[in-house]
């Protein structure tokens, strides 16, 4: 039986959880979202916790049994607490600026950058170099701040970027002048 599929997801008060059919929908502060539970699976709420319980056991539905649990659960944490991005932009020059939903960068190119935010994703531009994106939908917030990193990811000679602000880059040995 799948470690994480089968612990228990506490509902925090506040949240408000219900089953339609094959869909778990979380209502808190932060908003609402829904998650469906994949064929063979079944979410039950019992005492102030829900449970993801599977009907078989073939292979397909073991393999779905613990991800659906975390997908169920960090619906639920991102409802109640949501979820941040922190991403930086590195280089001279290269800046950002957040006009209503719509995110304005400057990243060396010879025209700006506009960068649409989707609905749920919230953003707050620190410096002109620190992004920091905030929502309840973690997938949706992943999504997002790789699409603005793949906007200019950074290069491995200066730092060049946009990256996120724990990563880490490797940074190369360039050409050294009069090496023979």
């Amino acid at each position: 039986m799948s470690r994480i599929g089968k612990k228990p997801i506490r509902i925090p008060s506040g949240v408000k959880v219900q089953i339609e059919g094959a869909t778990v929908r979380a209502e808190g502060p932060k908003g609402k979202l829904a998650q469906p539970v994949p064929a063979g699976l079944s979410a039950r709420l019992e005492n102030n916790e829900l449970v993801i319980t599977r009907a078989g056991d073939d292979r397909r539905v073991r393999a779905l049994h613990g991800l659906a649990r975390a997908l169920v659960a960090n619906m639920v944490a991102g409802v109640k607490d949501g979820f941040e991005k922190k991403l930086e932009i590195v280089g001279i020059g290269y800046r950002a600026q957040l006009q209503g939903r719509v995110i304005q960068l400057a990243l060396g190119y010879s025209h700006p950058v506009i960068f649409p935010l989707p609905d749920g994703i919230t953003a707050e531009i620190d410096k002109q170099t620190a992004i920091t994106l905030r929502g309840a939908d973690k997938a949706l917030l992943g999504e997002t701040a790789a699409k603005l990193r793949a906007l200019r990811k950074p290069d491995p000679y200066k730092g060049k970027g946009v990256k996120y602000a724990d990563e880490v880059i490797r940074r190369k040995v360039g050409k050294k002048a009069g090496a023979k």
